[in-house]
């Protein structure tokens, strides 16, 4: 079972079921935390980053907000990632990077 999986089963379970529209904005503000961790792991930029313990926690959060809005509108990550790799490998093999902005 996957990442996917097992959030959207979770959520089943526990009725937390949503919309998409509340799914982006746990989403937003869940990576709101992960940048405010950062913001204080280096105090605002004034020394090097560490990644404080309570990090991998909020970053948990980003990902099980990010499966269920997948799952809400219809998208299977596993498949939406290869694709976005199988894109990046074009790129860097034509433009000798991924962006997608021009060289």
């Amino acid at each position: 079972m996957n990442w996917q999986q097992q959030s959207t089963e979770f959520a089943q379970k526990q009725n937390l079921t949503h919309a998409p529209s509340v799914y982006v904005l746990d989403l937003i503000s869940e990576l709101g935390e992960v940048a405010k961790e950062v913001l204080l792991a280096t105090e605002y930029g004034e020394r090097p980053f560490q990644a404080p313990e309570t990090l991998a926690g909020e970053l948990g959060d980003v990902l099980y907000s990010l499966c269920l809005l997948a799952t809400a509108v219809g998208v299977d990550l596993d498949e939406a990632l290869t694709q976005t790799l199988e894109k990046y490998a074009a790129r860097q093999q034509a433009k000798g990077h991924i962006g997608s902005a021009a060289s």
